[in-house]
């Protein structure tokens, strides 16, 4: 009896020992909740659908179970993130909740009719869901290209040949969208003509022309250009690609920036050109051309620039000679820079002055001429 006695004792203290961590976890398992509002939606083929879900514990100890999903059907895109994240798990101080974001896309190849999945916080809580979908979905839509990548300068434009296939029981009206970066114009034209939606009969296919225009200062990098085919029923999503390689362009001037100045007929004057490179690109074979007035002639020293780098500027010095047959006035002469891939050019005006010998010449025949007159006067003015 004294032994079954002291055995009933023991069981009773282990029993009395064990009691709060079976009621601890107890607790804990009915104290972790997972939670969102809408558990049973509906929807229709190709909706995207966000869950807020939260992760509540109520427990007196820090959780940090694995967020798993299971049961969503073979096909369906979905996502699971928490500020940006994806994540796997989530940790939440006690008598605190931490909320994550579902996401996911109905496909438009879908049976109607019920789907369920689950949530689940590790073996903690478990949250079921129902999507109903309304509606029989259709066949896909497709958007291709056989290019869709090109590369260029700023001042190129880009042309992406793409098709649009309506694979689905209807006609479609799409709805052209493009996502360029700002600054950035895309145009979509059918038939050499400008448009923002195109209409598809079923099982048809639609030719359509996408031209990006990048801004004149754009970074030499890739780019990405996603542009969609979207309607009520069906949607189709197509990514180009367009790669600067650089802004070309070039600035013809003068040190001081005066595009003016003087000159004797028949003379000849240096001067001094300043020749940047303002692009993002090097540039060679760099070279100075001009057009001048009648008879006059302009040299060149250097006449080619043979490497100009971004940002840096070289100097070449133009020799001008005025036509001896320039009469007093002001004279226009082009002068320009050019490379394969830019050019500037500059106007300078030059007022030409006669020599000082033709201007006394020209006063002593008038002094002669006045003389003369003078001198028949007084010789036959009396007769």
């Amino acid at each position: 009896m004294l032994i079954q006695f002291k055995r009933s004792i023991l069981s009773a203290v282990i029993f009395a020992m064990l009691l709060p961590v079976w009621s601890y976890a107890a607790g804990d398992a009915d104290s972790v909740i997972l939670y969102t509002p809408y558990t049973k939606i509906t929807v229709t083929p190709g909706q995207i659908v966000d869950y807020s879900i939260d992760l509540i514990n109520n427990s007196k100890r820090v959780i940090d179970p694995e967020i798993q999903i299971t049961g969503i059907p073979a096909g369906w895109q979905h996502s699971l993130k928490a500020n940006n994240y994806d994540i796997r798990q989530l940790s939440v101080l006690p008598g605190e909740r931490r909320s994550c974001n579902l996401s996911m896309i109905i496909p438009l190849r879908i049976n109607k009719g019920s789907y369920k999945f689950r949530v689940s916080a590790g073996t903690l809580a478990s949250l079921p869901l129902t999507v109903v979908v309304a509606e029989q979905g259709l066949s896909i839509t497709e958007f291709t290209t056989t290019q869709a990548n090109m590369q260029g300068p700023t001042s190129s434009t880009f042309t992406f040949e793409t098709v649009l296939k309506n694979f689905t029981g209807d006609k479609q009206n799409f709805a052209l969208i493009a996502d360029a970066p700002r600054g950035w114009n895309v145009s979509f034209s059918v038939d050499y003509k400008k448009v923002t939606a195109v209409e598809i009969t079923s099982n048809n296919t639609t030719k359509i022309s996408i031209e990006v225009d990048p801004p004149d200062m754009a970074e030499a990098k890739s780019y990405k250009i996603p542009v969609r085919a979207v309607t009520n029923a069906s949607s189709a999503a197509l990514e180009l690609e367009a790669v600067i390689t650089g802004t070309y362009s070039l600035q013809l001037s003068t040190p001081t920036g005066l595009l003016s100045s003087g000159i004797t007929a028949g003379d000849q004057k240096k001067l001094q050109l300043e020749i940047k490179n303002t692009g993002t690109v090097e540039l060679f074979d760099v070279q100075l051309t001009q057009e001048t007035p009648i008879n006059w002639e302009v040299t060149f020293d250097p006449q080619t620039i043979k490497a100009l780098p971004p940002g840096n500027a070289a100097t070449a010095y133009a020799t001008i000679k005025a036509s001896k047959k320039a009469v007093a006035g002001d004279y226009v002469l082009n002068i320009e820079a050019k490379a394969p891939e830019a050019s500037s050019k500059a106007s300078f005006r030059f007022s030409v002055r006669t020599p000082m010998l033709t201007g006394w010449l020209g006063i002593l025949i008038i002094v002669a001429a006045a003389g003369s007159v003078y001198f028949l006067f007084r010789k036959y003015g009396r007769r």
